[in-house]
């Protein structure tokens, strides 16, 4: 006799799933309410996305109230039969990824409307890559892992592809999808292997399996392991946008809708770093011994082309595109350290990975703002030279592009320093001092072409003399980032004490204590 389905699923699992079910539920009702609204009322499809997002965060908030009242040692539950696990870091990512799309949301409105392209789907797509991210971040089997990949990664091919007239974002979609599909292929053959070596999709049973095999061999991986984790880390590296599984990055950033551009840079990418942490901190831990050269190498190649390559770049968005890479050559960093098995440079290394893509949710976010500000009826607003004398027709703008930049470069007292500093200690706590200054020489590389964008701001004269016009959706996305920005960099506590909830650390660093 079947069972009902009250015996598969049980309260905790709906009570865990509800941001997604919300999500879910008023994506769907957007693509309703859609064929019912005229063309003037479209930006009430971004007011009920907007709202969505509100309710999921008071799901996300409702489990953490719930997970609180079990008392401090509670870390986390797994639900709908142990393929997902809602615990503190997934939770901490949960509101990482309904931050930047709640700010991307207010971006676009404006935006869609210049392009004549304001379409309910849009923010339906949007609501669909979160759900996604949640499973990506939360999933504790493969299968679910891949199936929120994969739901994120196609409701993004279509948004990068939204400007169905511009030759530019088709080309960016087409080639993002190819490039996408291909890794996606290569990464599932990875997790295969590790599913036909272990006989489980559960992380857990793929640790306990490479656990007794490193055991047996006296830490040397069976040939076979090794291809299973190349051809993973293959897709991992590619969703993160590293070197050299890197090159669909630049263009789908130039060409996508730039709110798109903001989205992808911090909340799509924060979803690519919680399952590479997800697989290699907990499912392939035993591995660390193997992957920490591989990565050590991409680290480095990542950093040394990313930062060569925004030297020359004329295009705010292909700037910005290899400035992202750049940054996750930094968080790498910090995967060596925390592969070093050393405390507590394995925590800080963590930490500050967690730190980093905190921060610089707010301030990419914010310099991706001001660029889809840039954007009117006749100009695209996607060179630098666009960007002259911005100071003369929006000062407020100018100065907060410099913010955002100057924390981008790790400039304290500003948000971006706390992500570098976590990293460069781990580097210097597990003795790897080399790497540690080689990171240093190429911040420097990134206060010089940050700068470039700041000298054409102020320094250069103005194209257009009429001041430059800022939506209300626009002026609030920009007051949500600078604050951040410059809020975390001021009083760091907090948000330093919520990534140690995250991870269930307590600070133990001397060196550390007075940033802890």
């Amino acid at each position: 006799m079947p069972g009902t389905i009250s015996q598969y699923f049980t309260g905790t699992d709906y009570l865990l799933g509800l941001p997604i079910i919300l999500l879910t539920l008023f994506a769907l009702g957007i693509l309703l309410i859609d064929l019912m609204l005229p063309p003037e009322w479209k930006w009430a499809n971004a007011v009920t996305a907007f709202v969505g997002v509100l309710f999921a965060s008071a799901g996300v908030w409702r489990i953490q109230v719930a997970y609180a009242q079990r008392g401090p040692s509670f870390t986390g539950q797994t639900a709908f039969a142990q393929s997902m696990v809602v615990d503190r870091f997934a939770i901490y990512f949960f509101y990482l990824f309904l931050g930047g799309t709640a700010i991307a949301i207010l971006m676009s409105v404006r935006y869609l409307e210049i392009e004549h392209e304001h379409h309910g789907e849009f923010y339906a797509l949007m609501l669909f890559s979160v759900v996604g991210m949640m499973c990506m971040a939360a999933g504790l089997d493969v299968v679910l892992i891949f199936i929120g990949l994969e739901l994120m990664a196609i409701s993004t091919y279509v948004l990068v592809g939204f400007l169905r007239t511009d030759r530019r974002s088709n080309e960016a979609a087409l080639k993002y999808l190819l490039l996408g599909a291909f890794s996606s292929g290569i990464f599932a053959y990875g997790l295969s292997i590790f599913y036909g070596l272990s006989g489980s999709t559960n992380l857990h049973g793929i640790s306990v399996y490479l656990r007794r095999q490193m055991a047996m061999t006296g830490g040397d991986a069976d040939p076979i392991i090794v291809i299973a984790l190349l051809t993973t880390a293959t897709g991992l590296l590619f969703k993160i946008a590293a070197i050299p599984f890197h090159q669909w990055l630049p263009d789908a950033y130039e060409g996508a809708p730039t709110s798109i551009t903001g989205f992808m840079s911090v909340a799509v990418k924060a979803a690519a770093w919680a399952m590479l942490l997800r697989i290699l901190v907990y499912g392939l831990y035993p591995l660390r011994s193997v992957y920490v050269p591989l990565v050590i190498f991409v680290s480095i190649a990542t950093m040394t082309g990313a930062n060569l390559a925004a030297l020359t770049q004329t295009n705010l968005k292909r700037l910005l595109a290899y400035s992202s890479i750049a940054h996750v050559g930094y968080m790498l960093l910090g995967l060596i350290a925390f592969g070093s098995g050393q405390m507590p440079a394995s925590a800080d290394g963590i930490k500050g990975i967690l730190i980093y893509l905190l921060v610089y949710t707010f301030m990419n976010l914010g310099a991706f703002a001001v660029v889809t500000s840039l954007r009117q009826r006749e100009v695209i607003g996607d060179e630098i030279d666009d960007i002259a004398g911005l100071f003369f027709r929006a000062p407020t703008e100018a100065i907060l592009m410099l913010i955002f930049l100057l924390s981008l470069a790790g400039i304290p007292p500003l948000a971006g320093f706390y992500g570098k500093y976590f990293i460069f200690l781990s580097l210097i706590e597990s003795g790897h001092y080399i790497l540690a200054s080689l990171a240093v020489l190429y911040a420097v590389f990134g206060l010089y072409y940050y700068m470039r964008i700041a000298n054409a701001m102020l320094m250069r004269p103005a194209a257009e003399k009429e001041p430059l016009p800022v939506s209300l959706g626009m002026k609030v996305a920009l007051g949500l980032t600078a604050f951040a920005t410059v809020y975390i960099g001021i009083f760091p506590e907090r948000f330093i004490g919520l990534v140690n909830w995250s991870l269930g650390l307590n600070p133990t660093s001397p060196v550390a204590m007075l940033m802890r």
